[in-house]
């Protein structure tokens, strides 16, 4: 079924799902009818065997400025209306894991501001690269209410604790660039080079890693962060490093590599996952 999206722009090429916030007069401020369409488009890219890696970024000069605080004092109320029932029917998305559980890697290419919800967001996704000058900050203390989508798990873990509460307490603006220092994004880039960086990668990801392979690394990466046994994490790693040797594409990396080419890998990434070791 094809979905007409109002909030976003979806945009393909060689292998690479790009999804672009297309909210530019409001700063790509978050409304439930973004974060929905957000949700599909990523979600329809990620079960398609041919796109290998998602970037996601903002139209504009922003990213995403927040939650859209038109509603006033009701801009976090919600509510089930049956417009907004309709809405979520409407664009129920092609599977229902969450990012961190899906197969493709997902890239945010933070082309400007991202506060509150706008950062959240990208802490959902695999990698994260921002504008050296962009304005980023959890906002929500500031607001009255508190930092979601799984940012008091993950982000003092990506910058430890003191450093996390301070961020996630505060909601102090950091730029880009310190942003990178900390380890809250991967890397920090002119803001022209925001989404040529991140494509760059997601090509590179596209072209010459297995697509089995990344779904597993992704998978394994977030599934240890919960895990206190080390060596038990190293017999699962050792299962899959054994199954993933058996496999075609184990055969063809090497040789594509000794021939000078681009891989033509074999294995789907959800169709061949192996989900048998991978629960073992």
């Amino acid at each position: 079924m094809t979905v007409s999206y109002q909030c976003v722009l979806v945009d393909e090429d060689r292998g690479v799902g790009v999804v672009t916030l297309n909210r530019p007069e409001r700063m790509n401020a978050f409304t439930e009818r973004l974060g929905l369409e957000l949700r599909h488009a990523i979600a329809a890219f990620d079960v398609r065997d041919d796109i290998r890696a998602i970037v996601v970024t903002g139209a504009g000069r922003a990213f995403c400025a927040g939650a859209d605080l038109e509603a006033g004092g009701d801009t976090f109320r919600g509510g089930a209306s049956e417009e907004r029932r309709h809405l979520a029917r409407a664009l129920a998305p092609a599977t229902d894991r969450e990012p961190w559980e899906m197969h493709t890697p997902i890239i945010a290419a933070i082309n400007g501001a991202a506060v509150g919800v706008g950062l959240t967001l990208t802490m959902q996704w695999d990698m994260r690269i921002a504008a050296e000058d962009a304005k980023l900050g959890f906002a929500f203390n500031r607001r009255g209410v508190i930092p979601e989508l799984g940012s008091q798990w993950l982000v003092p873990r990506l910058v430890g604790v003191s450093r996390g509460l301070e961020l996630l307490l505060t909601g102090k603006l950091v730029r880009g660039r310190e942003a990178a220092e900390m380890g809250l994004v991967s890397s920090a880039v002119p803001a022209t080079d925001v989404l040529p960086t991140a494509l760059a990668l997601a090509h590179d990801i596209a072209t010459n890693v297995a697509p089995v392979s990344a779904a597993i690394v992704k998978r394994l990466v977030y599934r240890f962060l919960e895990e206190t046994d080390r060596k038990g994490a190293q017999r699962l790693e050792g299962k899959l490093f054994a199954w993933t040797a058996t496999q075609d594409d184990a055969k063809e990396g090497p040789v594509a590599f000794l021939e000078k080419r681009e891989p033509d890998w074999k294995l789907a990434k959800y169709a061949d996952f192996p989900d048998e070791v991978f629960e073992s």
